[in-house]
């Protein structure tokens, strides 16, 4: 009996040896072929960015490519996503600082699509650009309602394969950044409070999206009426959609969408941005705008809450030098900064600021 006992228990030891075997060269060969570092380096997103990145949203947005990640801090908050193959072009690069500690370069050729949804923020995108997989989402974090008490946080990111003009991975660059800024204006105190989920990210509004002027449902409704419009010469407007962002522009444009008249809504760093660019102007150029002339510019200010800061608004028309033909109509130029303050005022009510004055 005992050598029954001893044989039938023999296979069950050889089996259980084999399957130890079979797990170690399991995990050696999951070791040498990067298995490992690539687990590592997917945990490590998890805790990434001070525990503030939102994973799962960036494992979205890059679905299966193999990701690293670095950075932090609370001075200027930074953090980085790149993936692991050095063949790889995809990443993502995360800012968060003051309004007045981070300058932007804003993008005169298209107006960046609003974020809405109870964000002020905006998403940059030029679905004319060759580059579709790269683009940029900003938002404006008011920390208080202390004028210029905030932060501005930018996601800027390069897929690597596939393009923003897929509806889906826009929302998902929003979702990172949004979700991001939650989680680190909740660690850090910031008392900025949180929007909803931005379902539809639209796309920057570029020179040929020109649309009848009649036809204005955004940040150029209703600043005219059908006479002076015609007095004016305008007969096309380009738009963005009415919701707060850090730029919000609207365009009356001739025949074929032609620059006439373009007003502009500046906020945070935008604002900062443009007020130094006008005290270099004016102290550069003895030939800058003067009020009134057939060229003349106008802004007006608005002291804003939280990371709005101080707010300007400008109106800019028409003036080809090279051909006369091209300049806007002379109009009245009491009315042109009545406008003015039509643009400004319905901008600055949705960003709770006070009303505009001359600047």
């Amino acid at each position: 009996m005992s050598d029954v006992r001893f044989w039938r228990r023999r296979p069950v030891r050889r089996t259980a040896a084999w399957t130890v075997t079979a797990a170690v060269l399991a995990g050696g060969l999951f070791w040498v072929s990067g298995g490992y570092d690539s687990w590592r380096d997917d945990r490590a997103l998890d805790s990434a960015c001070d525990g503030d990145l939102a994973a799962g949203a960036v494992r979205e947005l890059f679905d299966d490519i193999s990701l690293t990640s670095s950075g932090g801090g609370t001075d200027r908050w930074g953090c980085t996503v790149s993936a692991a193959d050095d063949d790889t072009d995809a990443g993502l690069v995360l800012w968060a600082r003051e309004p007045d500690r981070l300058m932007i370069v804003w993008d005169a050729d298209g107006f960046d699509a609003p974020l809405g949804h109870n964000w002020t923020g905006s998403f940059r995108f030029d679905p004319d650009d060759e580059d579709t997989d790269e683009a940029r989402a900003v938002l404006l974090l008011s920390c208080g309602k202390n004028s210029g008490h905030g932060r501005v946080m930018t996601a800027d990111a390069d897929l690597g394969r596939g393009g923003f003009d897929d509806p889906v991975a826009r929302e998902r660059l929003v979702a990172v950044l949004t979700e991001t800024a939650t989680r680190y204006t909740r660690r850090t105190g910031c008392a900025a409070p949180a929007g909803g989920r931005v379902k539809y990210v639209g796309v920057s509004t570029t020179a040929r999206d020109y649309k009848p002027v009649a036809a204005a449902t955004g940040s150029c409704a209703g600043l005219l009426d059908g006479k002076t419009a015609a007095r004016w010469g305008v007969r096309t407007v380009r738009e963005i959609a009415c919701a707060p962002a850090p730029v919000e522009n609207c365009v009356l444009g001739g025949l074929r969408g032609a620059f006439l008249y373009g007003f502009t809504a500046s906020y945070g760093p935008s604002a900062s941005y443009v007020h130094a660019s006008r005290r270099d102007a004016r102290r550069d150029d003895d030939t800058a705008r003067e009020p009134d002339a057939p060229n003349g510019a106008y802004a007006l200010t608005a002291r804003c809450p939280g990371a709005g800061g101080a707010a300007l608004f400008q109106v800019e028309t028409l003036l080809d030098e090279d051909d006369p033909k091209r300049a806007a109509p002379v109009v009245d130029h009491r009315e042109l900064r009545a406008t003015l303050q039509r643009f400004a005022e319905r901008s600055a009510k949705t960003h709770g600021c006070e009303v505009p004055r001359p600047a």
